[in-house]
């Protein structure tokens, strides 16, 4: 099944509420009508929901208050997940009205995992999966590099997920050094696994480690009974991924507050 609107039924039904089922022991994840408000002692709060909230205009205002007043009390940041095929379509607007900045847009794309295990040959390079802390601080250090921005907030995520069974590192190594790695994310309980991370350094990119690292996955993906692969891809990464036969299915974007 490859037909967008029946992917996106899928992710809706299935995958989705991972976006707000968090195992951390640290995290408390509280409802509020509609939503579901997930905060940590040190990390940024977030905030997402059902594909529509069936609420709009001043009580729409008044749940956007209620999480953005919720997290300055707390002296934290938050992030509200928004899909584009969501209801009200006011939302990001309200959400702007209320002091939230939007992030950069991502294209949701799912793909068979079926489809993706062909192996890709590659020189001198070698994947393998890990579960190191010496290992995570290398791959955080690769792929600080690589987006060009510090991205050392993984570290305790990372480190966080690394005994998780549902969570799969993996690295590419040349000549002892980590030129990019990924990670996958098994959505307990359904058909789907997230794909992330996919961080390459410049010199080390066109060799198809990116294709490498889908196939791997994916490869794990179905020894777990996986059906489907999903990744929230940037706009370097989609058309690679929709060459390999990923489907948009929708858009996303996050809404960040920050206190002053």
């Amino acid at each position: 099944m490859t037909d967008a609107a029946a992917l996106l039924r899928a992710f809706d039904d299935q995958a989705r509420s991972a976006e707000w089922t968090f195992p951390e022991p640290d995290a408390t994840v509280e409802r509020d009508g509609p939503l579901f408000r997930v905060s940590w002692p040190r990390r940024r709060g977030f905030v997402a929901g059902a594909p529509d909230l069936g609420i709009t205009g001043a009580e729409l205002d008044e749940l956007v208050a209620r999480q953005r007043d919720f997290f300055a009390a707390r002296d934290q940041s938050v992030e509200w997940k928004t899909w584009s095929h969501d209801l009200p379509a006011e939302l990001p607007e309200r959400l702007k009205a209320a002091g939230f900045a939007p992030e950069e847009t991502e294209t949701v794309v799912i793909g068979l995992a079926e489809d993706m295990v062909t192996p890709v040959h590659l020189d001198g390079i070698v994947l393998r999966e890990t579960r190191d802390q010496d290992d995570i601080h290398r791959m955080v250090a690769s792929s600080t590099e690589a987006f060009g921005k510090d991205v050392g907030f993984l570290t305790p995520y990372l480190t966080e997920k690394k005994d998780d069974p549902n969570t799969v590192i993996v690295v590419a190594e040349a000549d002892g050094r980590v030129v990019s790695s990924a990670r996958l994310e098994i959505v307990a309980g359904t058909e789907f696994g997230g794909l992330w991370g996919g961080s390459t350094l410049a010199e080390w990119r066109g060799r198809g480690i990116y294709r490498a690292l889908i196939a791997y996955r994916a490869q794990v993906a179905l020894r777990r009974g996986l059906k489907y692969l999903q990744v929230d891809a940037s706009e370097d990464s989609r058309p690679i991924l929709e060459r390999l036969g990923f489907v948009k299915v929708t858009t996303t974007t996050g809404y960040v507050w920050q206190p002053n």
